[in-house]
């Protein structure tokens, strides 16, 4: 049922949520309201819709607070279509960024894959609150601290129990690279070796990132394939013939893939930029069968259940299906692509062309993989002896 912000007895039974409750003016204009998690007065928001970008521009309001609750809606709406007024008419919004918390959300606009980091790390931390104009070196050092020291899951027994381990340094650097990214585009370098140097907090811990040394062979990985269940088959299956990352591959729709070019658009990744690879024949009919009978906009990789593969769901069939193949431990949805793209390298594509169809740089192929491609360089050299 929709929620009528406009008055005071509907606002004020609306439960804390992390997403705003939203009350539809006209097309392309929304006013929303977030309902205070520790009561008092809520805050609200402005949506519109900006034609040039395609994309939804969010902006904080404030609480109204000086206002009556019946006063706060038309306040709020008068906001919202000002501001929606200024986007059609070609103008840019730019949101107040004040905290930490602030500078993470800005900067998650055009990188979504930033958001689920900040989620998990930042947002409810006491660093969230910080705000920019004070932030200093010791503040992130002692965030770098919490983040090192909240341990990672590793799986969900089917008993229900969380095991857990030590959160490995390669970790850590992912987790902060975000947070330096999101501040860095809004906040000067402070002066080396002061407190205002909040950058030196998070400098990537060095020699942390070792070369995955988890691979499956084609065998290995068509074992693999045998033992998994039927539901979670297509998708360990597209994870064996593309070198995507299972999450990219997950957020696949049915839109993506264009049967007719055999084109396959990679839209929501870690790099933030969409792709678009032609896929070879095996990997069309395999995409062409989980397309059939769907709406564009639904999962090309569908679950029984009509939703998204993700990380929770994908996680225990490829184990269980591991272990009845006599597989070493460790072998994860990840282990796909890594096996993947050790095949492209050892088979002499270029790693330039591997990076471009993968989402990833050439130097992050050579780091991880360049041993592979100076063994093939030296195989194909001893090839010309005569």
């Amino acid at each position: 049922m929709a929620i009528d912000l406009s008055k005071v007895e509907q606002r004020d039974k609306l439960k804390a949520r992390p997403a705003p409750y939203w009350h539809r003016l006209r097309a392309g204009c929304f006013v929303g309201y977030r309902p205070s998690k520790v009561g008092g007065k809520g805050h609200w928001l402005a949506r519109v819709y900006d034609a040039e970008t395609c994309r939804y521009k969010v902006k904080a309001l404030g609480d109204f607070g000086t206002l009556a609750g019946k006063e706060q809606f038309a306040a709020a709406k008068t906001e919202a279509e000002a501001i929606a007024a200024l986007v059609e008419s070609g103008g840019e919004v730019r949101p107040k960024i004040v905290t930490v918390a602030d500078a993470c959300r800005a900067y998650a606009e055009t990188r979504a894959e930033a958001e689920g980091r900040f989620k998990r790390f930042v947002y409810g931390d006491a660093v969230a609150g910080v705000k920019l104009a004070k932030l200093r070196r010791q503040h992130l050092k002692d965030w770098r601290k919490r983040l090192a020291e909240t341990p990672a899951q590793v799986s969900r027994r089917k008993t229900g129990e969380i095991r857990h381990r030590s959160r490995a340094p390669s970790t850590v650097n992912r987790e902060l690279a975000a947070l330096r990214a999101a501040l860095r585009a809004v906040l000067p370098l402070g002066a080396p070796g002061t407190e205002a140097a909040w950058q030196e907090a998070l400098k990537p811990a060095k020699n942390a990132d070792g070369q995955r040394i988890m691979k499956l062979s084609r065998d290995e990985r068509r074992k693999l394939l045998d033992h998994i269940d039927a539901e979670a088959a297509p998708f360990l299956k597209g994870l064996c013939l593309l070198p995507l990352r299972p999450g990219a591959l997950a957020a696949l729709t049915v839109a993506d893939f264009n049967k007719h070019s055999l084109e396959l658009t990679i839209g929501k990744d870690k790099t933030g930029k969409p792709r678009t690879i032609v896929i070879p024949a095996v990997a069309a009919a395999l995409m062409t069968e989980q397309a059939k009978d769907k709406l564009p906009g639904a999962p090309l990789f569908m679950r029984a259940n009509g939703k998204a593969w993700n990380r929770n769901s994908w996680k225990l069939p490829i184990a269980e299906a591991a272990k009845a193949a006599g597989l070493p431990k460790g072998v994860t949805a990840y282990t796909m692509r890594h096996s993947v793209i050790t095949d492209l390298v050892t088979n002499g594509l270029p790693l330039l062309t591997i990076a471009q169809i993968s989402g990833t740089s050439v130097e992050m192929i050579e780091k991880h993989y360049g041993h592979l491609d100076k063994e093939a360089a030296k195989k194909a050299l001893a090839e010309l002896a005569l």
